[in-house]
């Protein structure tokens, strides 16, 4: 699920929000009741865990 984030036009509140691709966008400040807008984001990374990928889990041992 992608993460959106918000902004309120009257407070300034900026809070992100999980949610489906196909479900509607925030319309009202958790905190103010006040109208948001989605922002655009950069989108999160890639995360790597462990001591190393290549080595770790596709090489093949001779």
């Amino acid at each position: 699920m992608p993460t959106y984030e918000y902004e309120c036009k009257k407070c300034g509140y900026r809070f992100t929000k999980f949610q489906s691709i196909k479900a509607k966008p925030v319309s009202k400040c958790p905190k103010c009741s006040g109208p948001v807008k989605r922002l655009i984001s950069g989108g999160s990374g890639i995360i790597f865990k462990g001591s190393g990928f290549y080595e770790t889990d596709y090489k093949r041992k001779k």
